[in-house]
């Protein structure tokens, strides 16, 4: 009997040691997550690791669909939330959130954030930003963003830019067109010009 007792009173703690904490969650609840996204979460067992990431999220001013959509998105891929500073740093520059939702669901957020926002602060238009993101998501070989920029500071319109980007250069192929036009650039404007004095 007591041997009974002793084994029953492990599983009880067992259980209460799976069982989230009510208090975990009061961050979130105080960031203004619904009642019913947190019970949303509850079903999901989210971690602490979660929890505070989301906190973060929601803080910054993310709807609470972004925030469960991201964390699907995470644990679809077999691992936990840990990208709340990528889809921070994201919307700030200007995605929406289907797009960040897009990044998440590629399980590549993380990898494409940096780039994505440079793309955004160079001054590419949205239609040509997706283009770019999307061969990327693909695997396709696309010119960074840097060397975007270096595209642009060489005086190539956008359209340009975008035809290069879709002949999909190796890196090396890329980089030796861009320096290219780089030299072009240089030298474009250091012609020896003849100064004619007067003639004694």
């Amino acid at each position: 009997m007591r041997r009974y007792f002793q084994l029953a009173c492990v599983c009880l703690l067992v259980l209460a040691g799976c069982q989230k904490q009510p208090d975990s969650y009061s961050a979130l609840d105080q960031s203004g997550m619904w009642s019913s996204s947190l019970d949303e979460l509850k079903k999901l067992n989210v971690s602490d690791l979660e929890i505070n990431q989301l906190t973060r999220l929601k803080q910054s001013g993310a709807s609470d669909d972004l925030c469960l959509a991201l964390l699907r998105a995470a644990r679809d891929h077999h691992h936990e939330f840990t990208s709340a500073d990528s889809a921070i740093n994201l919307s700030r520059a200007g995605y929406d959130d289907p797009q960040i939702v897009e990044m998440a669901k590629s399980d590549q957020i993380d990898i494409l954030s940096g780039d994505a926002v440079t793309l955004k602060l160079i001054g590419l238009s949205n239609s040509t930003i997706q283009i770019i993101i999307h061969r990327r998501m693909q695997g396709l070989p696309t010119l960074t963003s840097e060397q975007i920029g270096r595209l642009k500071n060489t005086g190539m319109s956008e359209r340009q830019i975008l035809d290069v980007v879709n002949q999909g250069l190796s890196d090396a192929k890329a980089e030796a067109f861009i320096a290219q036009r780089e030299a072009v650039r240089n030298h474009s404007n250091t012609g020896f010009v003849r100064v004619h004095g007067r003639r004694h």
